[in-house]
């Protein structure tokens, strides 16, 4: 679940849904994970890799980390977020690390950016994902070569974690 308290309960359940599709439910379950937002690319269930401190995006001072053959990403925490991409939200946003509430922070405002914000209030949740496939690759119609999630799978998950539909 979201670190960030001031959520209402469909934008902690869109934030829960991308994480469960990013990452998976067995992944977000470990403890060494923390619900993910320790998590690195290519990261199996039986072999999880993780950073360590929160200080900034591990990336910054390391090389993409190769998760298949010839396939190589700076992806990590939560919601995958991309070394290159980083900098200009920490600034944007002034995050002062890479903590779970700054990973909440860059996510949502990636939302905002796809301008699904107000969908995932609303409850307009097949619009919201389809917004936002481009940024999350596990999302359907993203296109990045990677496993894409159904939308049916997605609305479940946003609706066990609390949200709702309209």
């Amino acid at each position: 679940m979201p670190r960030l308290t001031n959520l209402t309960p469909n934008m902690g359940a869109f934030l829960d849904m991308i994480a469960r599709a990013e990452i998976g439910p067995q992944m977000l379950a470990a403890p060494c994970s923390d619900d993910g937002y320790r998590e690195l690319v290519g990261s199996t269930p039986n072999c999880i890799w993780v950073f360590f401190p929160y200080d900034d995006h591990p990336f910054m001072t390391k090389r993409p980390i190769q998760y298949a053959k010839g396939a190589y990403s700076s992806a990590a925490g939560r919601y995958q977020i991309m070394s290159k991409w980083w900098p200009h939200y920490k600034k944007l946003l002034q995050l002062p690390d890479f903590s779970p509430e700054s990973q909440d922070l860059y996510a949502i405002q990636q939302i905002k950016e796809q301008r699904a914000y107000q969908d995932v209030l609303d409850g307009n949740i097949h619009r919201a994902i389809e917004r936002c496939s481009n940024i999350w690759a596990s999302l359907p119609g993203a296109g990045y070569g990677q496993h894409e999630h159904a939308v049916t799978t997605l609305v479940a998950a946003y609706k066990a974690a609390g949200g709702t539909v309209a």
